[in-house]
């Protein structure tokens, strides 16, 4: 038996050459990674169904990951592919099963994105995009986890490259739709306007928004727009896959940091990057802190930031006896550790002191007593809840 084998989930097509161009890919991933035995399945549409190629897999492998080759997460990651996974486990139990994350929002996704929009010649990594706008198309999901993350990654591949604009739109399901994205770009008249169909390969969607763009350009002749090829076989994606499937060997991945720029050197943000390094510094800092301070860390966050006005005006209207009764209140119940309490000088409120501020809830207190006091705290700073007849303003 081989130890280890991946198994690619597709969605299927009804398209024979769709199915091929997945296939193909598959092919070429498994060219990428020689070491590991890879397979192919379908979710829907075309054979071998994903449960058929995962037995497969589990016959003649005694570790078997499967890999959804899913852009996003929406019904058929969450679903569909656990349900079958989940009854090939129960048919193999001496197989070590693993399941891989979708590709999802990750910065190589977005560069290889990038890279397939310089083939229009539109763009170029070294120069100014600012005179470029970009219309970014995903597929559109009724799955609203799918359309946050594909806004993420339009962002992700926006970030850092100075574009006049990037606008995310749907072919279909989901609003912003294609046709509103052009119509929007036809009145903004970009010098240069590149389309970006977010799809992995090539097929009827894709001649659809090809077609969609051709209008356009006979519709709009002041704009010129380019349309890039999808993302396809490339370095970059293979790269992702691979990162997906360590992450799966590595029961203790759980954290979405795919795109945090301390760990990848994002456009523009490279001097950013190492932040493991500042991760071993913090523990370090809080390691020798706590050794010089054994009392408690004088760094702990506060709840609430009281500010009392201490100007004039106010301690002409008791604001030193409402002071000294606030710090005295919250000592006795224990909590002026976590609420702290500022004399501040004029906060603006002339005529109506004394004033307080309480942050960050942002509400402002007036005319605020000595005999206040208690049920402020008690009832604002303890309970949480407003004192209506002190209140000044609300700050949004």
């Amino acid at each position: 038996m081989s130890k280890k084998a991946v198994v690619f989930i597709g969605h299927g097509s009804r398209r024979g050459n769709s199915n091929e161009n997945f296939e193909a890919l598959v092919e070429a991933y498994q060219d990428f990674t020689p070491d590991v035995k890879v397979y192919h399945g379908y979710i829907e549409l075309a054979k071998p169904f994903m449960g058929d190629a995962i037995r497969q897999a589990a016959e003649e492998s005694s570790e078997v990951t499967v890999m959804p080759l899913l852009l996003f997460r929406a019904g058929h990651a969450k679903n569909d592919i656990p349900l079958v996974l989940d009854e090939v486990r129960k048919e193999f139990p001496n197989v070590n099963f693993k399941a891989a994350d979708v590709l999802g929002p990750h910065p190589k996704m977005a560069q290889l994105a990038f890279l397939r929009g310089t083939e229009t010649g539109l763009l170029s990594e070294s120069s100014d995009n600012s005179d470029t706008a970009v219309v970014f198309i995903g597929r559109g999901s009724s799955d609203p986890d799918a359309n946050s993350d594909f806004y993420k990654q339009s962002r992700s591949f926006s970030e850092g490259r100075g574009f006049q604009w990037v606008l995310p739109c749907f072919i279909g399901i989901t609003e912003p739709k294609l046709q509103e994205a052009l119509e929007l770009m036809a009145r903004i008249k970009p010098k240069k306007l590149l389309v970006i169909p977010y799809f992995l390969l090539t097929g009827v969607l894709i001649e659809r928004i090809q077609q969609q763009v051709e209008e356009f350009n006979r519709d709009f002749p002041w704009v010129k727009a380019k349309m890039a090829p999808p993302l396809e076989a490339h370095n970059l994606l293979f790269e992702t896959i691979t990162d997906r499937l360590s992450q799966a060997e590595d029961k203790s991945y759980n954290l979405a940091c795919d795109g945090c720029r301390y760990r990848v050197p994002l456009p523009k943000q490279e001097d950013h990057l190492g932040g493991l390094k500042a991760l071993l510094m913090s523990q370090r800092h809080t390691f020798t802190h706590n050794q010089a301070m054994p009392q408690e860390h004088t760094h702990k966050p506060i709840k609430k930031h009281v500010l009392v006005c201490g100007n004039v005006d106010c301690v002409d209207k008791g604001a030193i006896k409402t002071l000294a009764c606030l710090r005295n209140e919250l000592k006795k119940c224990g909590k002026n550790k976590e609420i702290i309490v500022t004399r501040t000088s004029c906060m603006g409120r002339c005529g109506e002191g004394p004033t307080m501020a309480v942050y960050p809830d942002g509400i402002w207190y007036k005319e605020v007593q000595a005999d206040d006091i208690e049920e402020l705290v008690e009832t604002h700073l303890i309970g949480d809840k407003l004192v209506p007849r002190l209140i000044d303003d609300i700050m949004s």
